[in-house]
């Protein structure tokens, strides 16, 4: 049982200490993680962690964190792999907060040429994870419809319409219908076949 969670830790504080751009540039280092090399979750239940991790208030990372930690060993490990998420991140900007002041960052060569060098990078890893959930949502030509009008509608910055709170909750309403409407096709089926 230790095991589990010294290794919850040590993953998540690779991805803690090892990501560049905010949650969804951590996205394609988790699943890798936590599908690819640990088998942890399937695809399909990353895929729904992800959902409900952006669904709900905090940081996307950490939420996937306590989410994978809860699923593998309850409080405990939802803890443990929080923190090891969260400690790189606050340890570093500790260290540079103490060391480092707004103009001599904005004054050192060396440091912005860093940070114009990772910039493509963290584009790159926040377009993998749309691609791969993309995939694993079996989202065709016929479904790509509806992320890209949301997005547009979301870019487009009208006042009611560019909320994703808006998406979010009618994101879920449509697909609690949408499975509604399928138990009710396989019900009816049913009594068909029965009678």
């Amino acid at each position: 049982m230790k095991g589990i969670l010294f290794d919850l830790f040590i993953v998540f504080f690779k991805i803690g200490a090892f990501t560049f751009g905010g949650g969804w540039a951590m996205i394609s280092i988790i699943e890798k993680e936590i599908v690819d090399k640990k088998h942890w979750v399937t695809k399909e239940e990353f895929l729904d962690l992800l959902a409900v991790a952006q669904s709900i208030p905090g940081i996307l990372a950490v939420n996937m964190a306590v989410a994978v930690g809860d699923k593998l060993r309850g409080r405990g490990g939802a803890v443990i792999a929080a923190l090891g998420t969260i400690i790189p991140s606050f340890t570093m900007i500790l260290a540079i907060a103490i060391f480092l002041t707004p103009d001599m960052i904005k004054s050192n060569e060396t440091l912005n040429n860093i940070f114009r060098g990772i910039r493509p990078a963290v584009v790159a890893l926040i377009i993998a994870p749309v691609i791969s959930a993309a995939r694993t949502a079996k989202i065709g030509w016929k479904t790509v419809l509806i992320p890209v009008v949301v997005a547009l509608l979301i870019w487009s910055k009208l006042p009611i319409i560019s909320n994703p709170i808006i998406f979010i909750v009618l994101g879920g309403l449509g697909g609690y219908l949408w499975l509604r409407r399928q138990h009710a096709r396989i019900s009816g089926r049913k009594e068909e076949i029965e009678s």
